[in-house]
């Protein structure tokens, strides 16, 4: 009897469509929630799947969001797809990519060499440099809180890609410094969302490694303040980036920079 219906059972398992989460058709519908829930025009807004390194630095004029296909493949539900979608519209929100449109402007009019390695570090042009993906993944936790999705996706999706050996050989999490940035900052502004938790391994792989780092933070007063000053600095910042954006009609600062550079 048992082998009948273990037998009913592989031929219904097979009968079925593919059960398989497809993150990439989520990307628009959930891109759109993104934006709307947050105040900012979805109006003609398109989002697109790229295999390649998105480049959203023509946005203003061409209302596209372009979204990694590399970075969705560690996306497993819609909360970890809004945190990759989430965290391109930061880095427009940040105008990262537009900084190298500035600068490139900026080259051509002066004819003044800024590529130097001064000029590199002031004006930071690379937008997938550390620093601009820590600034864009803390823009992308506040979207998707106002949105409705859980913020410890981003950690989760961070962690779940593949580390360097180093990692592995100190038993680290791939990408465990902007993974904890997120966490640090989840903390200081939306504690009641680390209560909610989040239910996968990789989560809990984390929080194993997080939490030394933070109890030593607690044991040193000096420390935990500074950590403390950081992200309340961060936590003005984000808001006044969002509201800033959404004022200007979905214009970064560096876009606007750019207009008036290139209306001369």
């Amino acid at each position: 009897m048992k082998k009948i219906l273990l037998s009913v059972f592989a031929v219904i398992a097979i009968s079925l469509p593919s059960m398989a989460y497809d993150a990439a058709s989520r990307v628009p519908a959930i891109g759109q929630q993104l934006l709307t829930k947050n105040g900012i025009s979805a109006t003609n807004v398109k989002f697109i799947v790229v295999s390649d390194t998105p480049n959203n630095s023509n946005f203003v004029s061409n209302k596209v969001i372009n979204v990694s296909s590399a970075e969705l493949a560690f996306a497993g539900n819609d909360n970890e797809v809004a945190s990759v979608v989430a965290s391109e519209i930061g880095h427009i929100i940040c105008g990262h990519a537009s900084k190298n449109k500035v600068i490139s402007l900026l080259q051509t009019t002066s004819n003044t060499d800024i590529t130097t390695p001064t000029a590199v570090e002031t004006f930071a042009s690379n937008y997938k440099t550390t620093k601009e993906d820590k600034e864009a993944d803390l823009v992308a936790v506040n979207l998707m809180v106002t949105a409705g999705y859980n913020p410890l996706a981003l950690i989760v999706v961070l962690t779940k890609q593949t580390g360097t050996y180093w990692d592995t050989i100190i038993g680290r999490p791939a990408n465990a410094d902007k993974a904890l940035n997120v966490y640090d900052y989840i903390s200081y502004v939306y504690p009641e969302k680390l209560k909610v938790g989040y239910g996968c391994n990789e989560y809990r792989t984390f929080l194993a490694y997080a939490d030394n780092i933070i109890e030593t933070r607690k044991d040193n007063k000096k420390l935990a303040n500074n950590y403390n000053k950081i992200y309340k600095k961060a936590k003005k910042k984000t808001a006044n980036s969002i509201t800033k954006f959404k004022t200007r009609g979905g214009i970064s600062g560096w876009d606007a920079v750019y207009g008036l550079l290139n209306a001369q």
